[in-house]
């Protein structure tokens, strides 16, 4: 399954613009910004996304590109499991 990563445009100030950007470029993942993804008081406090409607976050723009790619990590392995 694809990962589908979304960005909340009042939080980008953080400098997880710089991340969306950089995450747009694989094409394995689908990257979506949003106007609002109804965290407001997370938006203000440290960068944030969502990855598969899972909250991310962490204290700086470079924190959070290692949690998301770890969470992704974590959802590939499960999804390679052979349950049979």
């Amino acid at each position: 399954m694809r990962p589908i990563i979304e960005f909340c445009a009042s939080n980008l100030g953080h400098g997880t613009d710089k991340l969306m950007h950089k995450l747009e470029q694989n094409p394995d993942y689908d990257v979506i910004e949003y106007g609002c993804l109804n965290n407001c008081g997370q938006c203000y406090l440290s960068p944030f996304a969502m990855l598969n409607g899972e909250i991310i976050e962490a204290d700086s723009p470079e924190e959070l590109e290692e949690a998301i790619n770890t969470k992704i990590k974590e959802l590939e392995a499960w999804d390679n499991l052979d349950l049979d």
